[in-house]
């Protein structure tokens, strides 16, 4: 079967990759080599960078088989491209400034404004006085974007048609950087992928995301939010968890190939390598609810002889 477009996978470069990175990775990587989709990678970077892990994360990335086509693109390469999305909005009357504090944020959401953590419009319907005297005070302003609606519907490959809240979503932060919402959607379209599989913690967001793309006259790709892992406490896995890495796993013996069979077996399949994963993949088939992952059970099976 073969589909026009790309898919993609595109991690922030914050650390080393773990088991519920990398098997997200492999699934975007599945989804588009089914559908004959290219693959892309995009590194994240805009916001937290820690250095070295851009060229780590890649390695590991390769290391279970996952490769891609074409280079791998950095959003900090892309500035231009994301102030001139700005500026189509800004020219559209649809930005405003914000000058709220995260905290004040925060404080807002428990007032009956809307589903809990979306923006109440504080600044919104600012008057022109009002700017005048947060900008002499030396408050930094964020830029939003002025929505027309409350709720938009996205249909997802795993969790079908999916309606989530839609607020004054910030476009660049107060420090000048583009934000993520805006960024993923712009790269998106520039990129031509039409094929987005990411953690289901992401969902709620993804709204948003297609409300954007249809404000710039983008197409809104095809979704696929797949389950996350996470650890004994129901909670995302993280590095906190143990030997989650694939650094850590090699420490403890067990191979790149070790690690695509655990990975494997946590979607139903049994596989050693990502092509063997590939020649089984289904995506209708896939697991609907999270894999939780027993660390200290991984370590055990390690030291026995």
């Amino acid at each position: 079967m073969t589909e026009a477009g790309a898919g993609r996978y595109a991690p922030s470069p914050s650390g080393d990759l773990h088991l519920g990175n990398l098997r997200t990775a492999l699934l975007a990587w599945a989804f588009a080599r089914s559908t004959g989709r290219r693959f892309l990678l995009r590194i994240e970077d805009l916001d937290r960078v820690r250095p070295g892990a851009a060229p780590k994360q890649l390695d590991d990335l390769a290391a279970i088989g996952v490769d891609w086509d074409g280079p791998v693109v950095y959003q900090s390469e892309r500035l231009p491209i994301y102030r001139a999305a700005i500026e189509r909005l800004t020219a559209a009357g649809l930005t405003y400034e914000c000058y709220c504090t995260r905290k004040e944020i925060q404080q807002a959401a428990t007032a009956p404004h809307g589903p809990m953590g979306s923006y109440p419009g504080t600044c919104r319907t600012l008057t022109s006085a009002a700017h005048a005297r947060r900008r002499a005070e030396g408050r930094p302003a964020a830029l939003r974007l002025r929505t027309a609606v409350t709720e938009f519907d996205i249909d997802d490959d795993l969790h079908g048609r999916y309606r989530g809240p839609v607020d004054d979503v910030v476009l660049r932060r107060a420090d000048g950087i583009p934000a993520y919402n805006l960024a993923v959607v712009v790269d998106d379209a520039a990129q031509g992928i039409d094929q987005v599989v990411r953690g289901d913690d992401l969902l709620p967001s993804t709204p948003r995301q297609a409300y954007l793309a249809t404000l710039l006259g983008l197409s809104i790709p095809r979704y696929a939010h797949v389950p996350l892992v996470l650890n004994q406490e129901g909670r995302r896995l993280a590095k906190r968890d143990g030997a989650v890495t694939l650094t850590d796993r090699i420490e403890l013996g067990e191979t790149p190939d070790d690690v695509i069979a655990t990975l494997a077996t946590s979607l139903g399949y049994s596989a050693t390598s990502s092509s063997e994963l590939l020649a089984q993949f289904n995506a209708r088939q896939l697991p609907r609810e999270p894999w939780v992952l027993d660390v200290n059970r991984l370590l055990q099976r390690d030291r026995c002889p």
